[in-house]
């Protein structure tokens, strides 16, 4: 029951993760030749008995087909029943929304405990078949595909979608118990080093759901915790993007602002010191004037006593200095004796 419970809370907690990363990938890599994943489904199926039952995975593929995908660490003709009851679980849940059930195919990975010559794919009862579609992660080489991710992801390469898949589903190669809870912890090890945080989201969420069924507590909480963990990290990026955003707009904002108040003062400024440039040659150029009729007049007075001195007659005078009257030159005469 334990056991259970940790199934339940985990597909919880990753559901989101995987259905927002699942998207484009395939199961080619275990040797399927299906479509592209399109979306992931919930993987409910509600029951008349009190008891729902709840399989692995189901997938949207690309082709508009619905992928019920098992995983078995053992091979049972019971289990063909068990399928049975998935298949027309999900035919109902489609009949309850006033929907067609689109193609099923019942896609069942048998993990490295199960070899092909052990299992059939056909369940035949005459008025109902059933063909299933099977991946034998025995095929696969676990310690090759280790070694070749472990040395990608310490180079702090980005993992293709191909080696993702291979990621999350690898310790599921090893037929012994032993050996896949030890490849499960190197994995989640392994997958915490990821570079890309989107990657080591989905590749521990991926862990987490693809060996629920032999995962222990204390790992299934080490996982759970690191995607917490990431997915906190996350929000908290976006929210430091975000207010580096907000500063940098305003920013600008402040830039423009102080700019175009820069432009104002300086039209201002320019107003100011072409009408105070104006001012300042009207000034100098009346003082110029004023200066240059005072010069003019004492030229005019100079001129007209050196003559006085010289004896010439007051009448001579005026008419050679216009500015003079002959009574100015009378008047100027008796000044200066």
């Amino acid at each position: 029951m334990e056991r259970e419970e940790i199934v339940y809370q985990n597909k919880d907690i990753i559901s989101k993760v995987l259905a927002e990363n699942f998207k484009g990938k395939s199961f080619q890599v275990y040797g399927l030749d299906l479509p592209e994943i399109r979306r992931v489904l919930p993987t409910y199926i509600p029951a008349v008995k009190a008891n729902e039952l709840r399989l692995d995975n189901l997938f949207e593929l690309a082709d508009g087909t619905v992928a019920l995908v098992d995983y078995e660490s053992a091979y049972r003709k019971t289990n063909k029943v068990k399928y049975l009851n998935y298949l027309t679980g999900i035919a109902n849940r489609y009949l309850r929304k006033g929907k067609d059930c689109p193609k099923c195919r019942m896609i069942v990975i048998y993990t490295g405990d199960i070899s092909r010559n052990e299992t059939s794919d056909k369940y035949d009862i005459g008025a109902l078949q059933m063909c299933i579609e099977s991946a034998f992660l025995s095929d696969l080489d676990g310690d090759e595909i280790y070694s070749r991710l472990k040395e990608k992801v310490e180079a702090g390469g980005m993992l293709t979608d191909e080696e993702l898949m291979e990621f999350i589903i690898l310790h599921l190669s090893y037929p012994e118990k032993g050996k896949k809870e030890e490849k499960i912890r190197d994995t989640v090890t392994l997958a915490v080093q990821i570079h890309d945080r989107g990657q080591q989201v989905f590749a521990l969420a991926g862990i987490l759901a693809f060996t629920d069924k032999i995962i222990d507590r204390e790992t299934a909480n080490k996982i759970r915790r690191v995607i917490e963990m990431t997915q906190v990290a996350q929000i908290f990026e976006e929210e430091k993007q975000q207010a580096i955003l907000q500063v940098t707009q305003k920013y600008e904002e402040e830039k423009q602002q102080a700019m175009q108040k820069y432009e104002e003062e300086k039209q201002q400024a320019t107003q100011k010191y072409e009408e105070e440039k104006q001012q300042a040659l009207k000034q100098t150029t009346q003082k110029y004037e004023e200066e240059k009729q005072q010069a003019l007049k004492d030229a005019s007075r100079q001129l007209v006593i050196n003559m006085i001195k010289k004896d010439y007659s007051s009448k001579e005078i005026a008419s050679l200095v216009l500015d003079y009257s002959q009574d100015d030159v009378e008047k100027l005469r008796e000044q200066i004796g």
